[in-house]
């Protein structure tokens, strides 16, 4: 038996058996003792993550999927989960900390990375296949244009890795474009010295006017004048760290009291 490829899950099933295992050997396997991998398809990479010592959950949401992992993977069956990761709540299924990898469907995979930063307390790494320049961005520094809301977001968490460049020939069916693999290590302290729902919504509200000075952009935040009229707010988002986004929310915290 073997899987279609579909199209309106944005599956591009990897065959290359050397990607698959250097995706699976970025696990630094530190600090957890479960990996789920999203996404499994055929299970091209699950079969390098059965090697290792911790326990592997895979969840896919296609069923002809599962049949042939259940089919191929015997000893795997219990552990795989039938379903949307977007959809499902973690702690029905994990309760420890749990690293996730995977060859991300391209169409999801911002909301991977943003539903991942929500259960930050349970995820300690984090590793994966994206479209390039979904990989670069959220590994991306400040002072670029592709700088933006995930970079800001992902790195306020965790310390991200830009790791390898993967190229359209290694997917059946090839995607127009290249993919890239990033790591993402939870920082060690990863609670933020402010209100990090502002902190969300400083970064998102910022970059939503990428173009516009940062004074222009947070009005909709009822900012008092005298704190618009600072240094930091004649700036763009772009040139902001996260360390000044985290200055900036504190600011505004300020400002409102």
């Amino acid at each position: 038996m073997t899987v279609r490829a579909k199209k309106h899950l944005g599956q591009h099933f990897l065959k290359d058996e050397q990607i698959a295992s250097d995706i699976a050997n970025t696990l630094t396997e530190k600090g957890y003792d479960t990996v789920l991998e999203i996404g499994p398809g055929m299970g091209v990479m699950t079969k390098y993550l059965l090697e290792k010592k911790y326990t592997t959950h895979v969840i896919e949401i296609d069923t002809e999927s599962v049949e042939y992992l259940q089919n191929t993977y015997l000893n795997l069956t219990p552990r795989i989960i039938s379903a949307d990761f977007l959809k499902i709540n973690i702690t029905d299924y994990f309760e420890d900390q749990f690293a996730i990898v995977g060859n991300f469907p391209y169409n999801i995979s911002s909301q991977i990375v943003f539903k991942t930063l929500e259960h930050r307390d349970r995820i300690p790494e984090f590793s994966g296949m994206f479209q390039k320049e979904v990989a670069q961005r959220i590994a991306e520094k400040k002072g670029s244009k592709t700088y933006g809301i995930l970079s800001v977001l992902a790195q306020a968490f965790y310390d991200v890795e830009y790791l390898f460049t993967v190229p359209p020939t290694v997917f059946n069916p090839p995607p127009k474009v290249d993919s890239g693999v990033i790591r993402m290590l939870r920082k060690e302290d990863y609670s933020l010295p402010v209100d990090e729902k502002l902190f969300f919504r400083v970064v998102k509200t910022a970059f939503g006017q990428r173009r516009k000075m940062l004074r222009s952009s947070l009005k909709a935040l009822n900012l008092s004048d005298s704190l618009r009229e600072t240094e930091l707010f004649t700036k763009r988002p772009e040139q902001l760290s996260v360390e000044e986004f985290i200055n900036l929310t504190s600011l505004i915290e300020q400002d409102a009291h």
